[in-house]
Formats: C-alpha cells, structure tokens, sequence
C-alpha cells in the first residue's frame, strides 16, 4: 500500500509503497474494531458516583414530633428520603464498567483501523521527528506544513526526542505516543496520524507476532 512520505523537515513529499499493512476485504475486523472501542470507552469511566441511603446521612434519628395531633404528617425521622438532606433511595452506589478484550481480538481491531486509515489517506509517514530548539512556534510551523487542515494530530514514534516532546506539549491538537502503546481507539479518534518508518514497523511487528503465535 502507498503512503504519503515526508521529510524530517516537512518540505517535501512522496508517495511510498510500504509493505505488511493488514488488507480486509469486507466487513472482516469491524465487529472486533467495535467490541474493542466501546470496551476502551468502558474503561475509561471513572463509576464513582455514589449517593448514600438514610442509613448512612448525617442527622438525629428521633422523631420529628408526635405521631397524631399536630395536624401534619407523619414521620419517623429527618433522615427520610422525601426531607431535604435525606437518604437517597435507589441512587447509584459505585460500578465497575470496565471489561476485558481479549489479545487477539485488540490486534486484530487494531489491522483493522489502520487499514481504515490508510484508505482514508489520513495516516502518512515521516522520516523522523527531530526540532533544533523545543520551541512551540517551531512544532507548530512543522504541523502547518505537513497538515494544515487537521483538527487533531497523532505523532506516533519508538522514542521521541526531547526538544519534540517540550515544543508539543503547550499544542492542545497535537499527541504524542509510543509505538508501543498505540491502540485501535488512538488510531481511529484523531483526523491526522503522522508516523515514523519504524514507529509505523513497531506496530506491524505486534501485529505479526500475533500472527505467528
């Protein structure tokens, strides 16, 4: 398949047939890419809501005043539901939302979104990410050459220098992350993903592996 390749300054282009991305022919993968997003989205809910019963309120247990002959309701104590401060019935109590994705269905998501991008002409190659000074402006007329259209951006390397780490992190669009770690939601949730030659033969090796196992 061909990739669009930059220079490690941006200037320049071309397109270059690179090997050993994942070819699906039909809705194969799509089942697995959907399971895998909603169970990334799954986990990363906090579920720390929790409300507390009458049991668990703070407030006197007496009786608010006599049951009969004062001409208002009846009630048997202040931490009730229905008064203002009372216990909460029914409210949510703390869960787990998080659920397991299996291996080979997490790879198997992850082919399946950069062929995804790749069709899409939305994920390019770059020789290297390298910056003279870690000065924002400098990072930010790097991205204005390579995609200027992009709302969000994906740098994906085996390591990034640390003049590239310090000029990106005050650009709100722009993330960074290890070839390592990369995963079927990093690749589908930003509009550009711009990738190393080796970041990008990082990821294809985990796929690969998988295959060989």
């Amino acid at each position: 398949m061909e990739l669009t390749y930059f220079s490690t300054d941006g200037q320049s282009s071309r397109q270059q047939a690179f090997d050993g991305i994942p070819v699906f022919e039909g809705n194969k993968g799509i089942p697995a890419l959907k399971s895998t997003i909603l169970a990334y989205q799954a986990n990363a809910r906090q579920g720390n809501a929790y409300t507390k019963t009458r049991g668990e309120v703070s407030g006197t247990g007496r009786k608010p005043w006599r049951q009969k002959g004062t001409g208002m309701a009846r009630h048997g104590s202040r931490r009730s539901p229905i008064w203002p401060g009372g216990g909460v019935v029914s409210g949510p109590r703390g869960k787990d939302y998080s659920q397991k994705i299996n291996r080979r269905v997490r790879l198997l998501a992850l082919g399946r979104a950069l062929f995804e991008r790749v069709n899409e002409k939305s994920l390019s190659l770059i020789e290297a990410f390298q910056l003279e000074q870690p000065k924002t402006r400098f990072m930010h007329a790097f991205i204005e050459k390579v995609c200027p259209q992009a709302t969000s951006i994906l740098l994906v390397d085996d390591s990034f220098d640390d003049n590239v780490i310090l000029a990106s992190r005050n650009i709100p669009h722009i993330c960074l992350l290890d070839a390592s770690s990369v995963n079927a939601w990093d690749v589908l949730r930003f509009d550009q993903i711009l990738i190393t030659e080796r970041g990008l033969t990082s990821v294809l090796a985990r796929l690969n592996a998988d295959k060989q196992s």
